[in-house]
């Protein structure tokens, strides 16, 4: 529900990537936080019925995209279809990570994640990762999520 703890609790709109195989995908992904200092730990939460939620449990390993404050149509383009039936990548400019995940261009932040252990929360599953990789743009700004942005 827009205007509720969404608007409240802040986080920076991301799109977590991962890769199964020859399958790759991305979804955007607003509920993100630190999870441990040491080893350092990330938590994304994904609904079940998502393609990212399947391929992150079939290959152990996600990575956070970080949007920069200009990058709020590319948190929509992976925000509003599914893996499972368009391909999110095309037209969009990436390269990949040293374990082959895809690392959108351009972006504030990258962090991946080697799946530790998943739990249930409600109507999603947080993901906890250790991070194995991580690179950042000083010289950019994280795109904030907001609802009205999105929803």
């Amino acid at each position: 529900m827009a205007g509720d703890i969404l608007d409240i609790v802040t986080s920076p709109v991301t799109v977590v990537t991962t890769k199964s195989g020859d399958k790759i995908n991305g979804m955007t992904v607003a509920w993100i936080m630190q999870a441990a200092h040491n080893p350092a730990s990330i938590v994304v939460s994904i609904a079940p019925e998502r393609y990212t939620h399947t391929l992150i449990k079939e290959s152990g390993v996600f990575g956070v995209n970080i949007l920069a404050e200009d990058q709020k149509a590319l948190g929509k383009k992976f925000g509003f279809a599914s893996g499972r039936d368009a391909d999110k990548f095309r037209a969009v400019k990436y390269h990949k990570s040293k374990s082959g995940l895809p690392v959108l261009d351009d972006i504030y932040a990258y962090i991946e994640c080697r799946l530790v252990s998943v739990a249930n929360a409600g109507d999603h599953d947080l993901f906890i990762g250790e991070v194995i990789e991580k690179t950042w743009d000083n010289k950019k700004a994280p795109l904030v999520f907001k609802s009205s942005d999105f929803f």
